[in-house]
C-alpha cells in the first residue's frame, strides 16, 4: 500500500492507496481521512493516531510499501519524518527540490510554488487536460493555472473564506460567531442570516471575479475543478466550477510518487544522500511554504 500524506496550516489529509500491480482495480483508494494539524504534538501522538485510523478501516501498518508527503508546515516535517520511520519502518518521500514533478513551472523563481499547488496542478492536469484551473479552498484559496501542453503558468492566492471570516468576528464586538454555510436567500431579515449572506454570496463573488478574469486572460475553454475542504460548499454555487474533487491532492501525490521511483530506490541505496538529485529546476517543487 501507499500512504500519502497532505499537510496543511488547518488540516491534515491522508490517504491509502492499494499498491499497483495486474489485478484489476489496483491502485484505488482504499480510505482516506482528515484531521487537525497540531504543530505541537510528539511522534508518538501522531504515530497512535495514524494506527488508530488504519485500525478503524482494518488496514495493516505493516502493509505499506511507500509514503509520500506534502507539507506546506516546515516545523512538522521532522516530526512526520520519524512517525513514518518509527511505526511504519518506511522513509517518506517529500515533495521538495529534486522530486521530478514532469510539470514545467514558469514561475519567477519556481522554489517559491507551494508543494500542495504543484501536486494539485499535476493531479487536474492527469485526470482532466489542460488548459485547466485549480480552486483550492484551504486556510488561504489559491488558484492555479496549467496550459494546454502541462505548463504550470501561475496563479492566484487569497485569503480564505475562514481567515475571512475570523477576522469579522474578532473585530467587530456585537456580531456572533457563525457557521459559514450558504442561507436561504440572499436577502436576510436576522443577524445570523445576514452574516452568512455576506460571507457566502461575498466570497462566491470574489471567487467568479478571479475565474472570470483568469479565463479571459487565456482566452480558450478551461477547465476549472474545485477541491479542499470547502470546494463542495463554494463550488456548487460557482458560475464557472464544473468539477468537485475532494481527493485532487492526494491522487497528485500518488502521481508523483509513481513518477519518482526510480528516485525513491535510489535514495534509499544511497541513505547518506551522496547522489545529486535529477530533474531540471524548474520541474521540481521548492520548498518556501505557502499558504495551503
Amino acid at each position: 500500500m501507499l500512504l500519502v500524506i497532505d499537510v496543511g496550516n488547518t488540516n491534515t489529509v491522508l490517504g491509502v492507496f492499494e499498491a499497483k500491480s495486474a489485478k484489476p482495480g489496483a491502485g484505488r483508494l482504499l480510505a482516506h481521512w482528515r484531521v487537525s494539524t497540531i504543530k505541537t504534538q510528539m511522534v508518538d501522538e501522531y504515530g497512535v493516531l495514524f494506527r488508530n485510523l488504519f485500525a478503524m478501516h482494518g488496514l495493516e501498518v505493516s502493509a505499506v510499501q511507500g509514503i509520500v508527503i506534502s507539507s506546506v508546515v516546515p516545523p512538522l516535517d521532522s516530526t512526520l519524518r520519524e512517525v513514518c520511520e518509527r511505526y511504519f519502518h518506511s522513509r517518506p518521500l517529500f515533495i521538495e527540490p529534486g522530486v521530478k514533478t514532469g510539470m514545467p513551472v514558469h514561475y519567477d523563481n519556481p522554489a517559491e510554488v507551494g508543494a500542495d499547488r504543484i501536486v494539485n496542478s499535476v493531479a487536474a492536469f492527469e485526470k482532466y487536460g489542460g488548459p485547466c484551473i485549480v480552486v483550492d479552498f484551504g486556510t488561504a484559496t489559491t488558484f492555479d493555472v496549467v496550459s494546454r501542453k502541462g505548463e504550470y503558468l501561475g496563479g492566484v492566492i487569497t485569503p480564505g473564506i475562514g481567515i475571512s471570516a475570523d477576522a469579522l468576528f474578532e473585530h467587530t464586538a456585537r456580531l456572533p460567531r457563525v457557521d459559514v454555510r450558504k442561507p436561504p436567500r440572499v436577502l436576510a431579515t436576522n443577524t445570523v442570516n445576514s452574516l452568512q449572506s455576506g460571507l457566502y454570496y461575498g466570497y462566491l463573488g470574489l471567487i467568479d471575479g478571479i475565474l472570470e478574469r483568469l479565463m479571459a486572460e487565456l482566452d480558450e475553454n478551461v477547465a476549472i475543478v474545485a477541491t479542499g475542504g470547502l470546494a463542495p460548499l463554494m463550488g456548487g454555487g460557482s458560475k464557472y466550477i464544473r468539477e468537485i474533487d475532494d481527493l485532487l491532492t492526494l491522487e497528485g501525490l500518488r502521481i508523483i510518487y509513481e513518477r519518482n521511483q526510480a528516485h525513491v530506490r535510489r535514495r534509499n541505496e544511497h541513505a547518506a544522500g551522496n547522489e545529486t538529485p535529477e530533474g531540471s529546476a524548474r520541474e521540481t517543487i521548492g520548498t518556501v511554504p505557502k499558504p495551503d
